[in-house]
């Protein structure tokens, strides 16, 4: 039992609230059940280097919860109560896409019935991020938090002075951060990130035998956009093409003027872009995968469907990965999966 109930010294929350919170959720997660006896005072005080007054105190709110009883002679145990109320849960993330709701999906049924869990989007806007945390900071157990902005210019910001504020405002217990890992945080947390830039590389080596077959390159990397991309997604293609001597360019879109040649790749990220140059190549008599060759950024069903080669996160372990960690009252920083997916159109 006392390996569950984890402190954190940094943290701005009394350790007797620390100690409560951490039954509670582990009772919620069915680590702790009804019936199970709890660690002495003495016991909890000396494993968890704290004052036997601050476990006192702790174990006083739980029974005047009637989370736990005590039993004259045997000691302390989980009570068969149906008091204790289910951590709450605020989803907060940059955009409703597809792929930010796979996220969102997979996190809820991992989950399942053991928390309530809120969405809510900022749209890449700082002041409507910081808006809604300052109206629902007091309201919550976890943040669960995808950081990506916009500046005023349409590039892509990873954090703003004030939003680190806020984050480092929060308590460490409390928060969960996703997919972007480039902040000034201090503390331990939960984190579950993309190396945008390493994870593109890597990605492309992998597919090198058959990249390499193309004469050109071309990056779809729009520069400025309502809900911008990473830039360190074009530092990734860019260092794989120098090293491999590839003749490359970047290119914001897909234009109904452009010129198809043979030998021709384009990498995309945004699906509009996509279907553009689908459309233009079988307007143009070309065969996808032989003339002209094609990947996506981010897999979907559909591109399954329609033989797209992609570079994708798993974005369904990322929201897995986040909710064992809250399940699991575990604080650790992982990367998620990134690979390159080989189909008809490359």
């Amino acid at each position: 039992m006392i390996d569950n109930i984890t402190l954190d010294i940094n943290s701005g929350i009394p350790k007797y609230l620390q100690i409560i919170n951490a039954i509670i959720l582990n009772i919620t997660n069915g680590h702790f059940k009804i019936g199970d006896k709890m660690p002495s005072i003495s016991q909890l005080s000396e494993d968890c280097y704290i004052s036997r007054d601050t476990v006192e105190r702790a174990y006083r709110v739980l029974k005047k919860r009637k989370v736990i009883v005590s039993v004259h002679g045997k000691g302390t145990y989980i009570a068969d109560t149906q008091l204790i109320s289910k951590p709450k849960i605020l989803f907060f993330i940059n955009k409703l896409s597809a792929y930010k709701m796979m996220v969102y999906n997979s996190f809820l049924k991992k989950i399942g019935n053991s928390a309530h869990i809120d969405l809510q989007s900022y749209h890449c806007d700082e002041t409507l991020f910081l808006e809604l945390m300052d109206k629902h900071k007091s309201s919550y157990d976890y943040f669960v938090i995808m950081p990506h902005f916009r500046t005023k210019d349409l590039a892509h910001s990873n954090f703003t002075e004030k939003v680190n504020k806020v984050l480092n405002s929060i308590p460490k217990d409390k928060l969960v951060l996703l997919d972007n890992d480039k902040h000034e945080i201090s503390g331990g947390f939960i984190e579950v990130y993309q190396d945008f830039k390493n994870d593109i590389y890597n990605a492309l080596q992998k597919g090198n035998s058959k990249i390499s077959k193309y004469k050109t390159i071309s990056l779809v990397y729009p520069q400025k956009s309502f809900y911008p991309y990473p830039k360190r997604i074009q530092k990734g293609f860019t260092q794989y093409c120098k090293e491999n001597s590839l003749d490359f360019k970047i290119v914001e879109e897909i234009s109904k003027d452009i010129k198809l040649t043979k030998g021709n790749l384009f990498i995309t990220i945004e699906d509009e872009h996509l279907v553009n140059i689908v459309n233009k190549v079988k307007k143009c008599n070309l065969q996808l995968g032989k003339d002209i060759g094609v990947i996506s950024y981010n897999d979907t069903p559909l591109k399954q469907l329609l033989g797209i080669s992609v570079l994708s996160t798993d974005f369904e372990k990322m929201g897995e990965q986040a909710a064992n960690m809250i399940l699991e009252n575990k604080k650790e920083k992982v990367k998620t999966p990134f690979k390159f997916i080989e189909r008809a159109s490359l």
